[in-house]
């Protein structure tokens, strides 16, 4: 209708549209990979196309030996993967299946914003635990997941590494939050998605291999975030349950698993490489912020691919779009968190070594141009 207002929805799809259409885009703020694959991924992918594989439909729990693999990788024996378009899916389905009206899913704040819309969705309520806080060390304590907690709990939501702050937990405080689960009856979600970028994880399941579940993806370590592939590894007491909340009928990509497949066939090779890069250019940004006045970072090193930089004079939505001006995609702290993105901004770190250095060799006059910018679009 003319004159309607447009929606929130269409905005924020026109504003990554605009993103995805310019050319050269230096994307640092969606913890993407942006880093060259690997020739044995690539091979695959385009055998697979040559092949005709797209043609048909995959099974719809994913393709065996990529199921084994993925369990296999995690270092586990006895569960099951169900292979999902995405890690987010996999955290839908979770969502689905355990939260309800009179239920709460206990997470942190800061945490991944998406399961928390799922939970309401589903009529949970959402109750976030504050960890922005040097105090606690930027993490979740066993005590305040404990106080979190009551009868109506049936999802306990840990990123970990945590996105945005980049905190990993130990063994001993992953034992300590099963505990906590199996206390209530909750089931402890392990959302791994960064855990290739940090050294000593400690998945969930091998502490709680009846009341956890661990979702992974394959698009921040191996850079097929655009061909949507993730899973959801489970105890086999609770496949039944996750299987039929599952939306992925008919299977996710082949083309995706096919190159997943790959992708954990040379992992310890290209991980090295990745991480070597990814190193290199947190070391090389955070030295260009803290040479600058009103910048800090609260958690070093990040055990993700990305970096919080404190930002105490300019707002973070402004130096946003000073560096979106120059082909430059940054993200602001609200997009992970009401309570506190006012504060910082986090940075993507792997990426092509010519992106960072772009972005410190400019980050002096997008600080400038920030300090006159007031009137900032939508950002999401």
């Amino acid at each position: 209708m003319s004159g309607a207002p447009v929606s929130n929805a269409l905005i924020r799809n026109r504003y990554f549209d605009e993103l995805t259409a310019t050319p050269d885009l230096a994307w640092m703020g969606q913890n993407t990979n942006h880093i060259p694959a690997h020739p044995a991924v690539k091979a695959a992918m385009i055998a697979a196309i040559e092949a005709g594989e797209f043609n048909a439909y995959a099974p719809p729990l994913g393709f065996e030996a990529l199921r084994a693999a993925i369990v296999a990788d995690l270092g586990l024996t006895g569960a099951e993967a169900i292979v999902t378009e995405g890690g987010v899916n996999a955290l839908a389905l979770v969502c689905r299946a355990r939260c309800k009206p009179g239920t709460t899913f206990v997470t942190t704040d800061p945490t991944w914003k998406w399961p928390c819309l799922f939970a309401r969705q589903a009529g949970a309520e959402v109750i976030e635990i504050p960890i922005y806080d040097a105090a606690c060390d930027y993490r979740l304590t066993p005590a305040a997941l404990e106080a979190a907690c009551d009868e109506r709990t049936t999802v306990i939501y840990l990123v970990d590494p945590n996105n945005p702050l980049g905190i990993r937990y130990t063994e001993e405080e992953i034992r300590a939050f099963a505990a906590i689960a199996q206390k209530f009856n909750a089931l402890l979600v392990h959302d791994c998605t960064y855990r290739d970028f940090a050294d000593g994880h400690f998945p969930a399941l091998k502490a709680a291999p009846d009341n956890a579940v661990v979702s992974v993806s394959f698009s921040k370590w191996l850079g097929l975030a655009g061909l949507r592939i993730g899973a959801l590894v489970v105890p086999p007491a609770l496949f039944e349950e996750f299987a039929a909340q599952g939306t992925s009928v008919l299977g996710a990509s082949v083309i995706a698993q096919r190159a997943a497949m790959a992708g954990l066939s040379v992992k310890a090779e290209w991980m090295a490489e990745v991480r070597r890069i990814d190193t290199a250019n947190k070391a090389l940004i955070r030295d260009a912020f803290l040479k600058l006045p009103g910048f800090s970072l609260p958690v070093y090193p990040s055990h993700g691919n990305f970096l919080v930089i404190e930002t105490t004079e300019i707002r973070p939505e402004a130096l946003v779009e000073a560096a979106r001006r120059h082909g430059i995609m940054i993200r602001q702290g609200t997009y992970h968190t009401a309570r506190f993105g006012d504060r910082f901004i986090k940075i993507s770190t792997s990426v092509p070594a010519e992106w960072a250095e772009k972005l410190v060799r400019l980050l002096p006059q997008l600080v400038e141009e920030a300090r006159s910018l007031n009137d900032v679009p939508a950002q999401f």
